[in-house]
């Protein structure tokens, strides 16, 4: 068997795998709370993310938290109650949300010409449509550009390598972004592969986060970025 076709094998197992876990509701908490500490410190304002398919850990419910924490943080310092009631917000507060926020969560949109992907605004209850294929995407939305993005890894290895679907829409569009964001993938610990092999045209991700910490940090993960 030749690589493309022993990567495209790999990749089926790897997803079978990931959907057949029993245990995928507490490993996505789990990463949900490594993302949220991995968070704290970073001073994006603007993250780039992705729509979860075939198991994929979701990422959003930690970035609108994300998101929702600059508002809240604001609201906590200039209010004199106790920290408990003050951020006990009305429904119609909590909806505007991220229209108050500074903080912006991005949505890949297939670019059909240039097969690269653009970023649109996502916020709880916005419009959607779906893309190509099939995938959820929002509707409308302002275009915005990510200085750090989250990238779904159907597997990953040491020295940061992301196995994902073949279609290199990521690596295409990370050419093209300027300046280049952070790049960290995300999966669940079984998709860790301790023999796979970069190729030539393969670029290590900035960091990678699992459901048991961080996996793999780079030099460019600190605040310079």
């Amino acid at each position: 068997m030749d690589k493309a076709a022993g990567k495209i094998e790999l990749r089926k197992r790897l997803v079978s795998e990931r959907l057949a876990l029993p245990n995928r509701l507490e490993l996505a908490e789990r990463l949900q709370s490594v993302m949220r500490f991995w968070l704290i410190d970073r001073p994006d304002t603007i993250i780039g993310a992705y729509w979860p398919i075939k198991g994929e850990f979701d990422p959003l419910p930690a970035l609108y938290r994300w998101q929702e924490d600059a508002v809240l943080g604001a609201t906590l310092a200039q209010s004199s109650e106790p920290a408990t009631q003050a951020t006990e917000m009305p429904p119609l507060a909590h909806q505007s949300l991220a229209s108050r926020s500074p903080r912006k969560i991005g949505l890949p949109v297939v670019d059909k010409v240039h097969k690269t992907l653009i970023f649109h605004a996502w916020y709880p209850g916005c419009p959607m449509e779906e893309d190509a294929y099939g995938i959820p995407k929002p509707k409308d939305t302002e275009i915005v550009v990510p200085t750090l993005l989250f990238v779904p890894c159907v597997g990953y290895a040491a020295g940061g390598y992301r196995l994902g679907y073949g279609g290199g829409f990521y690596d295409r569009t990370l050419a093209t972004l300027q300046p280049a964001p952070l790049t960290v993938g995300l999966g669940y610990t079984h998709g860790f592969l301790p023999d796979f092999e970069p190729e030539a045209h393969d670029v290590a991700l900035d960091a990678i986060l699992n459901d048991n910490g961080v996996v793999w940090a780079g030099p460019a993960t600190g605040q310079d970025r």
